[in-house]
């Protein structure tokens, strides 16, 4: 967003003595110290969470007035900063989590604002035990403390990005506002401070597979050959379940086996609700659970192991039943529908299906081929077992919700790409 557009959002700050925000601390004392002022700005952040969109700049027109930010003004930000984000973070929301909340719902400058408010969060924790996936989270977000400590962040902060304190103090509570608004999500990694720095690390997939199915799947994407699509992608998919396979059997042996974790993976709009269901066979095919959220993102169950190929394999799908669609809505014999919303809807529907049941077979094919398949099995049935008691733990009460077929053209056409791709229809959410 432009700062000139940024600016009429805002609105101009008012004369003294004019009605509105400049009259808004009329009733009562204006806040003066910094706990008064972080109370405030909870209180417009709370009102603007609550669809009183004009509290944002009136607060902030009305504690900044005429002149620069104050120490008492940026001590108040801040308390009230990491007051809410501590309570987020309790409430389950990971780093990332809120990264992709912020980019659905918030400008550039409140985006960049609470990277900061979380690079703030983990200073105190620099020599504490902290899990992998929060440091790994913080480090991809480049949350690092850029301002000199020798004075407020809000005011250096509002420097660099070339902003008024109105504009500074409204981005404040529109941040704030929507942590306000991120509803209480289950804790699938310990806080930071709170991590157990004696337990093992995570038995992550050897990195020179991962590097082998990166590739792979790197020449699937970019082929505009189906067929060797097909093939490239069917050998990441063999090669994966044969590491994992391997890995089970491995495990198996122990006496400490890697327990289910969790991760989440953001979708983004539109048709959510396929790509959803693409998520999810790929999360069975792969020995894990899966549960929809209606931010917009899946929580998914499972090994360690098997949360990174998830992730790896989904993100490539993605991408070519994105590519099958569009190539597929250009046939000029059926343009019009081809290019409609239930005709890619369906589409994506009939890819996930299709995708699923290929996954199915592959998979069944490579534990056939198994040198002690016949010990395999129970291994992992019990496997499942854990993953499933993990689950049910985190999530004791799930429904499943279906998805609805709009267009016959795109299921057919869906299926057909999924077939040229390489190579059930419900998930679990919550009530």
């Amino acid at each position: 967003m432009g700062k000139q557009n940024r600016r009429r959002r805002t609105g101009r700050r008012p004369e003294t003595g004019s009605s509105g925000s400049s009259n808004f601390w009329s009733a009562q004392q204006a806040p003066a110290d910094a706990e008064q002022i972080a109370n405030a700005l909870m209180a417009a952040a709370m009102e603007s969470a609550q669809g009183a969109s004009a509290a944002a700049g009136q607060r902030a027109a009305a504690l900044a007035g005429r002149d620069p930010l104050t120490s008492q003004l940026e001590q108040g930000a801040h308390l009230a900063s990491q007051h809410i984000i501590t309570r987020v973070f309790q409430n389950g929301w990971l780093p990332e989590d809120i990264h992709q909340a912020a980019r659905r719902h918030l400008d550039e400058y409140a985006i960049t604002l609470l990277i900061d408010v979380i690079a703030s969060y983990m200073e105190p924790f620099a020599t504490a035990p902290v899990d992998e996936t929060w440091r790994a989270q913080v480090t991809e977000l480049d949350a690092v403390v850029w301002w000199s400590e020798s004075a407020p962040h809000l005011g250096q902060w509002a420097t660099k990005h070339l902003l008024t304190p109105v504009e500074a103090l409204t981005t404040v509570v529109q941040a704030l506002a929507l942590l306000i608004r991120l509803s209480r999500l289950e804790l699938i990694r310990p806080l930071p401070g709170t991590a157990q720095s004696t337990t093992s690390a995570h038995h992550h997939v050897d990195e020179k597979i991962l590097s082998r199915v990166r590739g792979l799947l790197a020449k699937a994407e970019s082929t505009s050959f189906p067929e060797e699509a097909e093939t490239l992608s069917a050998k990441a998919q063999e090669l994966m379940t044969k590491y994992a396979v391997d890995r089970v059997l491995v495990d198996a042996d122990t006496s400490v086996p890697d327990l289910p974790g969790a991760s989440r993976i953001w979708l983004d709009t539109p048709y959510v609700d396929a790509k959803a269901l693409l998520v999810d066979v790929v999360t069975k095919a792969n020995r894990c659970r899966a549960i929809f959220s209606a931010w917009g993102f899946m929580t998914i169950v499972g090994d360690e192991g098997d949360l990174e190929v998830v992730e790896l394999l989904t993100t490539s799908l993605l991408v070519q039943a994105t590519g099958a669609m569009i190539a597929s809505g250009n046939q000029a014999e059926r343009s019009a529908d081809s290019r409609s919303r239930s005709y890619r809807k369906s589409f994506l529907i009939a890819y996930a299906t299709r995708i699923g049941e290929r996954l199915a077979v592959a998979n069944e094919n490579t534990i056939a081929k198994s040198a002690d398949s016949e010990r395999l099995l129970p291994v992992l049935a019990s496997h499942q077992l854990k993953v499933d008691q993990a689950f049910d733990t985190l999530f004791p009460e799930v429904r499943n919700r279906g998805v609805s077929i709009p267009n016959a053209n795109g299921w057919d056409d869906g299926r057909a790409a999924a077939d040229n791709a390489e190579l059930g229809a419900r998930w679990p959410i919550r009530k």
